[in-house]
């Protein structure tokens, strides 16, 4: 297992790598549409789509959708705002559901739900990304959400086996605890900290900077959540075996896609960028 984990790592590190930074405008909007089309494929699974044709019909309207939001971003360029706002309303309402599985999923059961669900968390990650590529510093913007939400996750995972005690949701992810979360918002935060010292940022940029970084790392853990609770609602482990090793691409992706879009709203509340 650990050698495959490696290979496909391998693989997919310089391909993700590249996609992100040496692509712009429509190759770049094309290849994140991609991954978010693989994405799509794999929710179908977890609404509750079982059979191909199924599957391949959502991640066939997601990438419409895409398409269909790129093209708008002349004419119609309120929409960009409209679909983050509607991700951080669903991320809100996420930590409720996340909080009240099993009882909450009588409100999210249905299959047209669920699939309208996958709209509000796969949308607005594109989106949030578009964005970044077209606002100063645009490569930086994308190392930044990352280099929060990897810190997160690796805080998290020595501080939750060297002090994990209390479980953080255990009718979601037995595994991840309040000791593990703690541990990675701060890592996340001393990230920061170091960022703020080099660049000389002034104490309110060290406030601002702090808040907004704490509230991406924390919706970033609602967005590992949420999916780990569909796919405990769909019986499986891993949102498919696109990745050998690795689970499937929401398996990659889930808390970046909860990130992203806050990241944006955060930055553009703070005249970084137009929407």
């Amino acid at each position: 297992m650990l050698k495959q984990r490696v290979i496909t790592a391998l693989i997919l590190l310089p391909i993700a790598l590249g996609g992100f930074f040496l692509l712009d405008g429509a190759v770049f909007a094309a290849f994140i549409g991609l991954v978010v089309t693989l994405g799509a494929w794999e929710w179908a699974r977890l609404a509750g789509i079982e059979t191909q044709p199924g599957r391949i019909a959502y991640a066939a309207l997601v990438a419409a959708l895409v398409l269909l939001l790129y093209l708008a971003r002349a004419g119609l360029p309120w929409l960009a705002g409209a679909v983050l706002l509607l991700a951080m309303l669903w991320w809100l309402a996420a930590i409720a559901l996340v909080i009240g599985y099993p009882a909450s999923s009588r409100c999210w059961s249905a299959v047209p739900v669920r699939l309208a669900i996958g709209l509000l968390i796969l949308l607005p990650a594109w989106q949030g990304l578009v964005l970044f590529k077209e606002w100063p510093l645009a490569n930086w913007l994308i190392v930044a959400v990352m280099v929060l939400v990897w810190a997160a996750d690796i805080g998290a995972y020595f501080a939750g086996r060297t002090f994990g005690r209390r479980k953080l949701a255990p009718r979601v992810s037995p595994g991840k605890s309040w000791e593990g979360l703690y541990g990675g918002l701060a890592f996340s935060l001393l990230i920061v900290v170091g960022v703020g010292l080099c660049r000389g940022w002034a104490p309110v940029d060290f406030v601002k900077g702090l808040l907004g970084a704490a509230l991406v790392v924390l919706l970033s853990v609602v967005g590992d959540l949420a999916e780990s609770m569909f796919k405990r609602q769909a019986g499986v482990k891993d949102s498919s075996n696109l990745l050998p090793g690795h689970g499937g691409v929401l398996d990659r992706i889930d808390s970046l896609t909860a990130a992203i879009p806050v990241f944006a709203v955060l930055l553009w509340s703070q005249g970084w960028g137009t929407l």
